[in-house]
């Protein structure tokens, strides 16, 4: 349990500030303990102090009627005195002792939205708030350093045995709405950090109340799509989080990484007024500040005791323990500050040194310290606080198979060897062999778990002291884990892209020895896809597969730069077979900043590992990944253009999937999003709760799509000046093929686009570029008719005086438009989207084009077949799917392609609002309103 340190009586008033941040106020002074600092529960150090402002507990979310309210002086908790005997809530400083298994965070930029600092409890804002993209963590940029690794486990620890799955609590930054589980009151607030809820099945609670909750967690109403993170496998030993997850860093994430707090305090933390009768002292945590020159600022009365002192730097650093504990030395001096040292009102030492007793530098020469040689600290003097030394110490050292700790007595005399002797013997398994076992440190970094396998001899006195030397912040997030000696092989799996197409299976091997220089005894090729030029490594080895991860992102080859991810493996045998786990693709370039925001909430509602951003490797990685799954379902967040690269990509590697036609939803995120508006997903995602989304395409209806195989045989039916021809080109159809007009405008659009794409940002402002390349070609004519030629099911059609050819496979074209009509006609049948038949349909003009976008006039009924060949004697634009180009003269052919697709309709039936709130997934991170 922390000690009781006293704290600004102000901190109440400066919500929405970092208590780190130097350039908002540097720590106030500590004032003389009072009767009414009560020692809580949790680490707190609770302090009575009167509300000048309306202020609410963080404990029940009430108000807080009169003038009293109880304050932590570490974490700025702030509660009701009834509330005390209930408070569960643990101090920020106590949070390290916590984490059961530790996970580290991945930081990235914050969100708009209003949230509060997981560390200081206060509210985040500007530029510096940081995220985690996997769970709810959000903290101030110098508040990072001190959260530690407590991020929620997505996949299987490699040491912990369970038998149930727990609970992720995680408090604060629930919406306003949010309802305990328990006693069903509100536990949810917009102006303070309060309630909590389990980051897996939703559900929410009061901090007082998730005790009454049973431990197991049952995932929610999520559960049948979720891939249980007991079903994942992932050999990481210090790989970065971001790289597990497959996370684009970013440039502020690069930042963050190596952002420093006291970088901050120290550059732009105002000097202390001399009229208020205090001063700034700069102290470090530890060498590695020191060495770096990183301090935090501490504001102290001129006439304070050294305890208080240390008290003040303790709580600028999140640190428990007793300040009698600890010590202040000078910098570059061996000068320390005892108990009863006492600084005068001018900011001197009550006895220092004359100046003719100075040395040539004048500083006070080392010497030994007594009761009658006392050197406070001076005003701009850097002061480095430590640990006192003490021999014996008392460790904790967990357990790794369950979540038992024993407490061991360490000497100077203690190895690792001997402290696995008593911990084993404390936790009745001394009938064991001890070599057997290793003592493992851990260090729980908020960015990155380090772990390291001590040595039998090593001493733990000294390893303590060590650590402690370079940074008391990182002794704070360290402990020490017995585990069980691994009997198996470390298995990584990477998947390496970019590589030349269609090579075999011992070009691939060539390729991998000659550019990454792989070692053939600990690298083996499981999988290649020549058709996607990719192959997956089988490595053995942590470093090596560390040196061929790094190494694979900085090569290229054929002047084309290799992607290198890490796979994660799904364990069959514990996929239960009701569970349909949902694979997310999501394009973050899609929809502005929508998809970037999709992407984010559907990490936290689902296992990260089963969502995958789509400009990060292609759905390659994903569907490698789920190879071996009996039984998933696929969501595409994008446009159409996405939708059918994760079909094309589906359709060439199919045959090495055990589930070769997985049903496919979308998440509309394009421009005109055809192909979405026909199976009922809307005409564009508007901000819609990705809670609902997931639970809507669990719903969803299962229907078959055709698909269609476009061949462009390249050859001038006139003479060929040059005598070359273009290859013939195939590709794969699932919305409409056009010709002449509508393929021009996709083509300057598409320019357009290329030349600025920071500008195409919105659909709006992409649909105002696509009508103003229309209005440019309202005078243009072509006279198609006489530049093609037709055959459908081996028929000449003739064609009528058109300025545009339109293959439909779908009733929507052009962001919704009906071009086939309503219209009752003996002589064709009622288009649909499996009836194995295309539609062909002519447009006069951009003039025609307008008409049937306003719904006024529908398009030329030429034909429907199943077998179509064109032939073109000029240069045309064509467009598939919305990607135009220029097709030379040739022939073109269009023909069904294989199996028909299976694709999620989404039901007609609108879910009613009630049934996401009964379960306890309705929480989502874009639907609180607290929150983002």
């Amino acid at each position: 349990m922390a000690d009781c340190r006293p704290a600004d009586p102000e901190a109440t008033d400066s919500r929405t500030s970092s208590p780190l941040a130097g350039k908002k106020r540097a720590q106030q002074s500590p004032v003389p303990r009072s009767k009414y600092q009560i020692p809580a529960p949790g680490g707190h150090c609770l302090r009575k102090v009167t509300l000048t402002k309306p202020t609410f507990c963080h404990s029940c979310s009430d108000f807080i009627w009169g003038l009293v309210g109880f304050l932590c002086e570490v974490c700025n908790f702030m509660c009701h005195e009834k509330c005390l005997k209930t408070m569960r809530s643990v101090c920020s400083c106590m949070t390290p002792s916590l984490v059961r298994v530790p996970v580290s965070h991945c930081f990235g930029p914050a969100g708009q939205k209003k949230r509060f600092c997981c560390v200081c409890r206060k509210q985040t804002e500007g530029s510096t708030a940081l995220r985690c993209e996997v769970c709810e963590l959000h903290v101030h940029a110098d508040c990072a350093l001190f959260s530690c690794a407590d991020c929620r486990s997505s996949q299987a620890d490699g040491t912990l045995q369970q038998d149930t799955f727990h609970h992720h609590w995680r408090e604060g930054n629930l919406s306003s709405a949010a309802r305990c589980d328990v006693c069903r009151r509100s536990c949810g607030s917009s102006d303070v950090m309060t309630g909590t809820r389990c980051e897996w099945c939703g559900i929410t609670t009061h901090v007082a109340c998730y005790l009454s909750v049973p431990a197991e967690c049952t995932l929610g109403r999520l559960r049948c799509m979720l891939l249980p993170p007991a079903c994942v496998r992932l050999d990481s030993r210090n790989f970065r989080k971001l790289h597990l997850h497959r996370i684009t860093e970013s440039p502020e994430q690069d930042t963050s990484d190596d952002l420093d707090p006291s970088a901050a305090a120290s550059k732009e933390a105002p000097p202390a007024a001399a009229e208020t009768g205090k001063q700034v002292i700069k102290v470090c945590d530890g060498d590695d500040a020191v060495k770096r020159g990183f301090f935090r600022l501490v504001s102290i009365s001129r006439a304070t005791r050294n305890e208080e002192v240390v008290e003040a730097a303790l709580r600028s650093f999140f640190l428990p323990g007793d300040p009698q504990d600890f010590e202040l030395q000078e910098v570059g001096t061996v000068q320390r500050l005892h108990s009863d040292d006492i600084l005068n009102r001018n900011g001197g030492p009550a006895n220092q040194t004359p100046p003719k007793e100075r040395g040539p530098d004048n500083r006070t020469p080392p010497r030994e310290m007594g009761p009658d040689n006392r050197t406070p600290p001076r005003e701009g003097d850097a002061w480095l606080l430590r640990l006192r030394p003490r021999d014996p110490e008392v460790i904790k050292v967990f357990a790794g198979w369950n979540r038992s700790f024993a407490s061991v007595s360490v000497s100077k005399d203690s190895t690792a060897e001997t402290v696995l002797s008593e911990v084993l013997r404390l936790l009745d398994r001394k009938d064991e062999d001890v070599s057997s076992f290793s003592l493992m440190e851990v260090y729980m970094s908020s960015k990155q778990v380090q772990r390291q396998t001590l040595s039998p001899q090593e001493n733990i006195l000294e390893k303590l002291q060590e650590i402690r030397k370079v940074s008391l912040r990182q002794m704070n997030q360290t402990r020490f884990l017995v585990v069980a000696n691994r009997k198996g092989g470390v298995q990584v799996s990477l998947l390496i892209g970019g590589l030349d197409p269609l090579l075999s299976r011992e070009e691939y091997e060539a390729l991998i020895q000659e550019q990454l220089t792989a070692k053939s005894h600990l690298v083996s090729l499981s999988h290649f896809y020549s058709s996607q030029g990719a192959v997956a490594l089988q490595i053995s080895c942590f470093s090596e597969a560390e040196r061929i991860y790094l190494l694979a992102r900085d090569t290229s080859v054929n002047n084309k730069s290799l992607t290198s991810l890490v796979i994660p493996e799904i364990l069959l045998n514990r996929l239960s077979p009701d569970i349909c786990p949902l694979l997310v693709f999501v394009n973050p370039r899609s929809g502005g900043l929508k998809g970037r925001d999709l992407l984010y909430s559907f990490r936290k509602l689902l296992n990260p590992h089963q969502v995958f951003d789509i400009s990060n490797g292609g759905p390659l990685a994903g569907l490698h990944t789920f190879r071996e799954v009996p039984r998933f379902r696929v969501l595409v967040c994008g446009g159409d253009g996405t939708t059918g690269w994760v079909l094309g990509v589906l359709e060439a590697v199919r045959h090495k999937l055990v589930c070769r036609e997985p049903p496919i939803g979308i998440v509309p995120l394009g421009t005109g999003n055809d192909l979405a508006r026909v199976l009922r997903w809307g005409p564009g995602y508007s901000g819609e709760d990705p809670a609902h989304i997931l639970i809507s395409v669990d719903e969803a209806e299962e229907v078959q799509m055709d698909r269609w195989t476009i061949l462009l045989d390249a050859q001038d039916v006139s003479e060929d000046a040059n005598g070359f021809l273009d290859p013939p080109k195939i590709v794969q159809m699932n919305n409409y093929f056009g010709l002449g007009i509508d393929a021009e405008l996709s083509l300057d659009f598409h320019q357009a686009r290329e030349d600025e794409p920071d500008k195409f940002t919105s659909r709006f402002h992409n649909k105002r570029v696509y009508v103003k390349a229309g209005l440019q070609k309202i005078s243009c004519s072509r006279s198609l008719h006489k530049e093609l030629t037709l055959q459908v099911d081996a028929q000449d059609i003739p064609l009528p005086n058109i300025e545009g050819l339109i293959f439909l496979n779908i009733p929507s074209w052009g962001s919704g438009a009906d071009l086939w009509g309503s219209e009752v006609d003996s002589r064709h049948r009622k288009p649909r989207i499996d009836d194995g038949l295309l539609e062909v349909v002519g447009v006069t003009g951009v003039v025609h084009m307008g008409q049937v976008q306003s719904g006024l006039r529908s398009g030329i009924r030429i034909a429907q077949g199943y077998y179509i060949r064109l032939t073109v004697s000029k240069p045309i634009p064509v467009q598939v799917d919305g990607e135009p180009w220029i097709q030379p003269p040739g022939h073109i052919i269009i023909s069904a392609a294989g199996p028909k697709v299976r694709m999620l309709r989404n039901s007609k039936q609108k879910q009613k609002k009630s049934s996401a709130s009964k379960d306890g997934r309705s929480e989502s991170p874009s639907s609180r309103g607290a929150g983002h």
